[in-house]
């Protein structure tokens, strides 16, 4: 009796806690896949979330008198979209553009990134009647703290933004860079064991 209930107000809360946070999480960094167009590991991660899915629903079904699995059910969710999150930022997977807009350490400024081998574009404009160079880099989202960095040191009163990037014309160089990615995750999958 006591084993009973002791995996009825425990084992059990947890194991439906686990599995929602595993689900939600997988949810999060499919959801991500789909929108960057990684789409195989999209479809092999949406298995195995629905697979977890099923079965943490399964256990609240059969035991829908004990409030504390629904607890464990919300608490779950709630953790997954958190870890999906953080697991997202860590992958870094996908590339930016960030646009910098500087008045006159331009060229300093595309210079070096220019020799740390990122892909700039400097361009005149104005802005309100002043006179001030735009510049465009094309980086890996791992690499965004670095660029701030450099941007910051170089001229700490320039505006910078950044965007998100789902394709660009140079296919080649994103399918090697998505095959990269893909090795990454699955590295990063095996050093969990």
């Amino acid at each position: 009796m006591i084993e009973s209930e002791f995996f009825s107000l425990v084992i059990l809360p947890l194991l439906i806690f686990t599995a929602r946070v595993l689900d939600v999480s997988m949810a999060t960094i499919r959801t991500i896949f789909v929108v960057r167009g990684i789409k195989f590991l999209a479809a092999f991660i949406g298995f195995f979330e629905i697979l977890i899915w099923l079965l943490a629903i399964g256990q609240i079904m059969a035991n829908l008198t004990d409030p504390i699995n629904y607890i464990a059910y919300a608490g779950g969710f709630a953790t997954g979209s958190y870890v999906g999150i953080v697991l997202e930022d860590r992958l870094a997977i996908g590339d930016l553009l960030i646009r910098v807009l500087t008045t006159d350490k331009a060229d300093e400024m595309s210079n070096k990134l220019y020799r740390k081998g990122y892909k700039v574009t400097k361009i005149p404009a104005t802005s309100n009647g002043d006179k001030i160079e735009i510049l465009y880099i094309h980086i890996k989202r791992k690499e965004l703290e670095e660029i701030i960095k450099t941007i910051k040191k170089h001229d700490p009163k320039s505006l910078y933004t950044v965007h998100d990037i789902r394709e660009a014309s140079d296919e080649k160089t994103i399918e090697m860079e998505q095959k990269r990615y893909h090795r990454r995750i699955f590295d990063y999958l095996r050093r969990g064991k």
